[in-house]
């Protein structure tokens, strides 16, 4: 399907109401655009009279010198306002695109985890930064710009009808065959800009997913192939600028020429007038011709500046457009709970729950389980059993289709979500750091966790030591992802920071399935510190570190197949966890 050169007017307009909170910036900036539309629309008109009267006629050198000195003063005057219009115009941009990227990314916090699941982090990164730096063009480059050209060609073409209609007749022959160029142009534009969109999109995505997965391309040699992929995504990103150099290259040369063309009959026109007209009347043609030169390259120049921020805006909307997509999407966690008066130390139960990531595809099936308060239990099974998915559905990372999972009796949709996540504390197996300090990781930037309580976490979960060593101790950058630690160090630190946020209830999802045996040590008495007195939930890959949970629940392909104690279940003959127990005993037996 084509696409069209129209401006999609009802994004345009949902973009500009953001501008309704900056309305003095805006009017500051209008104002200075339509004066430099006056100003320099009636210097060409002084200046062909100051030549008339000053030059042609009586040669009043004193006259002259105040004409110029006031025409370098309207310049001076000019210049003012366009630096006054430019610094208005781009601080009304940037605090429409502050505002507009606080709420993006506010709104994309909300999404569920479903969304990030399917969607490319590339991809995100690219609306949040390039699309709203595109946006912010229609406001710095694109909207004040076109007022002020609209008012500049209306202000020349009324001077030049007010001081000769014939004459101004003349010179708007070539007119006809620029809007033409310029409508053609404007769609070839827009186009373009569509096309530069979605291979900008795919070059973050690229690029973004290879470096954080460089670890995989190096050990498996695939720099070649993934080095042959990047050139092909880039030959396309660079092809979609040169569609829109393209368009410029031709349309540009066109504009000049057709300003030479009207200049050119200007001057054809006075050459034959010259001989027919009186002498008195020589010096009005003179001074007619030079202001009317002056007005053709206004006149020229304001249609070809529209044509270009037209495109801005076109640009500009486009992108828009993709921000509003993510901004109009409604795939958050509903906020329905409102409780906030809550005891957290309390039975957990699971009623008949049904969940499943796409359509009726369940990956838990008829869920029924009570966890007493303050107790640990223990969860087991083969991979995709659903151990993790149990875990998403205590937060409400994700959303169960059926049943209820009750908190001492209150469904926990009930319960206002930032206060329900606020009581749970999650400690994965794959550990995210951001690139910060130790102490910022523990803290989440939270300023009202000491560094004492911190260092007494530390030493809680037996991980102070190693920090101490460390060359800024504390205060250590981890580097991007925790990258110069191991991967024993990132869990021990992801203990720290759910130990100092006093959860009610936490959950351990596989926590030593990737350390060595001296971490697993190190993270098994982090794990009895860190499960006194509150309702503990462990996902579990290696048996040996559950045996004294209080309950230990057996899944398989997303029911539950077995409950009870590590002995309990040992006796079960055939049974699911006396399987897993014996094949992981032989294993160890064998290594």
């Amino acid at each position: 399907m084509a696409e069209k050169a129209k401006l999609n007017t009802k994004i345009f307009f949902r973009l500009v109401s953001y501008a309704k909170s900056y309305k003095s910036i805006l009017l500051f900036a209008f104002m200075a655009s339509l004066l430099i539309a006056l100003f320099s629309a009636l210097r060409p008109k002084l200046i062909g009279d100051m030549v008339r009267n000053y030059i042609v006629n009586s040669q009043d050198a004193n006259g002259l010198l105040l004409w110029t000195g006031i025409i370098i003063g309207m310049l001076a005057f000019e210049a003012l306002f366009q630096f006054a219009g430019n610094y208005f115009s781009n601080l009304l941009a940037q605090n429409i695109i502050k505002d507009l990227r606080k709420k993006l990314f506010a709104h994309i916090m909300t999404f569920k985890m479903q969304y990030f699941d399917r969607t490319p982090i590339g991809a995100l990164v690219t609306r949040v930064v390039s699309d709203l730096e595109a946006v912010s063009e229609v406001f710095s480059s694109g909207l004040i710009d076109i007022l002020g050209d609209v008012i500049m060609l209306l202000t020349v073409l009324g001077w030049m009808f007010y001081t000769n209609s014939e004459l101004t007749l003349l010179t708007l022959i070539p007119i006809p065959l620029l809007l033409f160029a310029t409508r053609i142009f404007a769609r070839a534009m827009r186009k373009s800009f569509q096309l530069e969109r979605l291979q900008v999109t795919k070059l973050n995505t690229f690029v973004q997913e290879r470096i954080s997965g460089m670890a995989i391309v190096q050990m498996f040699s695939r720099e070649k192939q993934e080095f042959e992929s990047f050139k092909e995504i880039n030959k396309g990103h660079r092809q979609a600028h040169v569609n829109a150099v393209w368009a410029f290259s031709i349309f540009f040369p066109v504009v000049e020429m057709l300003s030479s063309l009207s200049i050119a009959l200007l001057l054809v026109w006075g050459a034959f007038q010259i001989d027919g007209i009186k002498p008195e009347n020589q010096t009005l043609m003179y001074s007619q011709i030079i202001s009317f030169t002056l007005w053709i390259n206004m006149l020229y120049r304001p249609i070809r500046q529209l044509a270009d921020k037209f495109n801005i805006l076109q640009r500009g909307t486009v992108r828009a457009e993709r921000v509003f997509e993510i901004l109009d999407l409604d795939d958050h966690i509903q906020h329905a709970g409102k409780d906030v008066d809550v005891d957290f130390n309390q039975n957990l139960e699971f009623k008949s729950i049904y969940f499943a990531y796409r359509n009726e595809e369940y990956v838990l099936q008829n869920i029924n389980l009570e966890i007493k308060a303050g107790s640990t239990v223990a969860f087991v099974g083969a991979t995709g059993a659903g151990k993790s998915s149990i875990v998403n559905l205590i937060g409400r990372f994700y959303e169960y289709q059926k049943g209820e999972i009750l908190l001492g009796g209150k469904d926990i949709k009930e319960i206002e979500l930032t206060h329900l996540r606020s009581n749970i504390a999650i400690v994965l197996q794959d550990v995210f750091l951001f690139s910060d300090t130790i102490h910022n990781n523990i803290t989440l930037g939270d300023e009202s966790i000491s560094r004492e309580q911190v260092i007494e976490a530390a030493k809680a979960v037996k991980a102070h030591d190693f920090i101490a060593k460390l060359p800024d101790g504390y205060d250590y950058h981890v580097g991007e992802r925790g990258g110069v630690l191991s991967v024993g160090q990132r869990q021990l630190i992801s203990f720290i920071r759910a130990y100092v946020f006093e959860p009610k209830i936490l959950i351990l999802d596989e926590a030593t399935s990737s350390v060595d045996d001296y971490s697993e040590e190190l993270i098994q008495r982090a794990t009895e510190e860190l499960t006194k007195g509150r309702t503990s939930i462990v996902i579990a890959h290696r048996l040996s570190t559950i045996q004294s949970a209080d309950k230990i629940v057996v899944l398989e392909k997303g029911e539950i197949m077995e409950v009870g104690t590590h002995l309990e279940l040992l006796t079960l003959e055939n049974g699911y966890y006396r399987k897993l127990y014996d094949m992981q005993f032989s294993e160890e037996k064998i290594k």
